[in-house]
C-alpha cells in the first residue's frame, strides 16, 4: 500500500520512505525507537504473501469502501497498463532447443558459411537479415509467463499486462486482471468484467454506517473502455453477459454484416 500511495516501485525505495516519515511510521505504528523494515525484510515477506492471502485483503478492502458507500458497481471502466517483468531480454532462450540468442545466432552464422567467431560478421549478419523475436519462438528461463512485448516508450521488453475495472461513479477499484504483456485487449476483457461482477456481488449486502444498502443491487450492467477493446466478438459476449457496452468504435470504413446478423446488433446496440 505504501509503494502503491507513494508512486514507489522499488523495494529499496519503500524501505528508505518508510524510515524517513514520521507519518508512514505513525500509519504502521512503528514507534520512533524501533527500527523500520530493511529492503531485504520488505522482498522476503511481500513473496511469502500467496495470492489468495492477497484476494482476501482485497476482498476486505473493497467491504470497506462499500461500507463507505464508494462502491456502487453498476458502471464500471476497464482499461490497462503494461507492467515491465524482472526478467532480463537478453536472458530470453529458444522454446525448442534451449540456446540463449548468442549461440542461436553463432549458429546461423555457420549455417551461412559466416565465421562465427567474428564478432564484427555477427553483428552485420543480426542487422541485416529479417528477425522477429516472437513469444512462439522464445521465453524467459526463470519467468516463463512474462512475454515480449513492445513498450509505450517503443523498447521491446519482457512484461506483464494488468487489466484494472473501475466502479466509474466513486472510482474505486473493484478488480485486477494479470496476463501476458501481448496478450490483446479484446482477448481479456471478458475475464476482468466477470471479476468485478463477482466482486460487486460479494459486497453487495453490505450496509453503511447510516444502515443503507448503496451496491447495486443489479451488479455490473454496464462497462466502458476504451477503442483497443471494441471488436465484433467482445460486443456480443457483453451483450450475452446482459451488460451494455460503451467502447469507442475505430473508424472501420463501410462493413460488410452480411451473415452476421447477431454481431451487427450487438455492435450498433452498443
Amino acid at each position: 500500500m505504501i509503494g502503491f500511495f507513494e508512486g514507489l516501485d522499488s523495494e529499496r525505495g519503500i524501505a528508505w520512505r518508510l524510515a524517513d516519515s514520521l507519518t508512514l511510521r505513525q500509519f504502521l505504528s512503528i514507534g520512533l525507537d524501533e527500527k523500520t523494515p530493511d529492503h531485504v525484510t520488505i522482498s522476503r515477506t511481500r513473496r511469502l504473501i500467496d495470492a489468495e492471502t492477497h484476494q482476501r485483503i482485497f476482498l476486505w478492502v473493497l467491504e470497506r469502501l462499500a461500507q463507505g458507500g464508494l462502491i456502487k458497481g453498476k458502471t464500471i471502466g476497464v482499461d490497462s497498463t503494461t507492467l515491465e517483468a524482472n526478467a532480463a531480454m537478453k536472458s530470453i532462450v529458444r522454446r525448442d532447443t534451449g540456446e540463449s540468442y548468442s549461440p542461436y545466432l553463432k549458429r546461423l552464422a555457420e549455417a551461412e558459411g559466416i565465421d562465427a567467431k567474428d564478432a564484427a560478421a555477427l553483428l552485420r549478419m543480426d542487422r541485416k537479415r529479417s528477425k522477429t523475436t516472437s513469444n512462439e519462438d522464445w521465453e524467459s528461463p526463470s519467468d516463463s509467463e512474462a512475454e515480449i512485448t513492445k513498450l509505450k516508450d517503443g523498447r521491446t521488453a519482457l512484461a506483464y499486462k494488468a487489466e484494472n475495472a473501475v466502479d466509474m461513479e466513486t472510482g474505486a477499484i473493484l478488480a485486477v486482471t494479470t496476463h501476458g504483456g501481448a496478450a490483446a485487449d479484446t482477448a481479456t476483457l471478458e475475464e476482468t468484467v466477470i471479476e468485478a461482477g463477482m466482486a460487486v456481488a460479494e459486497v453487495s449486502a453490505e450496509k453503511t454506517s447510516a444502515g443503507k444498502y448503496e451496491v447495486h443491487a443489479g451488479g455490473v450492467e454496464e462497462v466502458v473502455a476504451d477503442k483497443g477493446y471494441h471488436s465484433n466478438d467482445v460486443a456480443v459476449d457483453l451483450k450475452e453477459m446482459g451488460v451494455r457496452s460503451y467502447v469507442a468504435e475505430p473508424d472501420r470504413g463501410i462493413r460488410n454484416w452480411e451473415g452476421k446478423d447477431a454481431a451487427k446488433a450487438a455492435v450498433y446496440a452498443n
